[in-house]
């Protein structure tokens, strides 16, 4: 048996991700996953490609990329998964996590130039870099911070956890 290769990514993370985390297409439900037959419709029509197949279930991957909240995995699927109301939020927001080089002494600030949303701001700090903020409110949860953090400090944690901290 052959050992999956590292990303470059992954590597200078220290280690490998083990799969997908288990995160629904904008729209879906718990209960409408229940109508999923596993097609891959939405998998192969997702112009971001991060829609993946986990356990015959649909998923996103933020790590490949931002949901942009297009809706062509719903116009896609051909049993009723998605709800009717296209969803412009997620259910979770960015939560950044105190490997941020910011909190290390080291000025990046990538999460923010990421952010459509703009819900990432800095906060001066005397005496060094500026560190990250995140107004969850404005967060839609789009993933778009995540896929470019050089160190993998950005996740996402559900939203009423979060506005709880904010």
């Amino acid at each position: 048996m052959g050992r999956e290769a590292l990303s470059r990514r992954d590597f200078l993370r220290g280690g490998r991700h083990d799969g997908v985390a288990r995160i629904r297409p904008p729209g879906v439900e718990e209960q409408g996953l229940a109508a999923c037959t596993g097609c891959g419709a939405c998998v192969e029509r997702c112009p971001a490609a991060i829609v993946s197949l986990v356990d015959g279930l649909p998923a996103l991957d933020f790590a490949a990329g931002e949901c942009t909240f297009c809706g062509v995995c719903a116009e896609s699927c051909p049993e009723p998964v998605f709800s009717d109301g296209a969803a412009g939020r997620f259910d979770h927001v960015a939560a950044i996590s105190a490997s941020c080089l910011p909190f290390r002494g080291v000025d990046c600030q990538a999460c923010r130039d990421a952010c459509p949303a703009a819900a990432i701001r800095f906060r001066p700090v005397r005496g060094g870099p500026f560190v990250p903020e995140l107004d969850a409110e404005a967060c839609t949860g789009c993933g778009a911070c995540i896929a470019v953090c050089p160190v993998g400090a950005v996740a996402t944690a559900p939203r009423a956890v979060e506005a709880a901290y904010a």
